[in-house]
């Protein structure tokens, strides 16, 4: 559980930061790129990252005006990239600016459940970093180059001129 705004601000900071990595990584030719026929595509998966943010947080009374969580999904993935950016950076100043620590412990129903606010800034972050990672293997499958985020990628050894494990 979140237990402070500042926590929030630099965990999902640097969350968010590596999400866009992977969406700026996205061509408009792999977001139909699915593991097998009746899953989630790339482009879905990228794009239910991007508006999960309104979504839920608009379950806790902070509505954020960038993107609704029922707009279509864009045509492109440097559309779908730069409307997570936008509705990221906007939920970042909405926490900042109108809730406090003591927020965090106010209760809202989500999901058939109530969560403190803190819990579901948490769970922000845990949808976000799940989804992440369901990402990178459909953007191994469409040829695409996966940045590393925790740690250098197995392309990325090279660069440090050492042998990827």
């Amino acid at each position: 559980m979140i237990r402070k705004i500042e926590d929030f601000l630099k965990a999902y900071g640097h969350e968010s930061e590596g999400t866009l990595k992977y969406l700026k990584v996205l061509t408009d030719e792999s977001l139909g790129q699915q593991v097998a026929d009746g899953h989630w595509n790339l482009g879905k998966l990228a794009w239910h990252i991007t508006t999960t943010v309104p979504e839920m947080m608009g379950k806790t009374g902070l509505a954020l005006d960038v993107l609704n969580h029922e707009t279509p999904m864009p045509a492109t993935a440097a559309e779908i990239a730069a409307a997570y950016e936008k509705v990221t950076k906007e939920l970042l100043g909405a926490v900042k600016v109108q809730w406090d620590d003591a927020s965090l412990e106010v209760e809202d129903e989500m999901y058939g459940l109530t969560w403190k606010r803190g819990v579901t800034l948490g769970v922000l972050i845990n949808h976000e970093v799940h989804h992440r990672g369901q990402m990178s293997v459909l953007m191994r499958q469409a040829g695409l180059t996966v940045p590393g985020l925790y740690g250098p990628a197995k392309e990325e050894w090279a660069k440090f001129g050492m042998e990827a494990p």
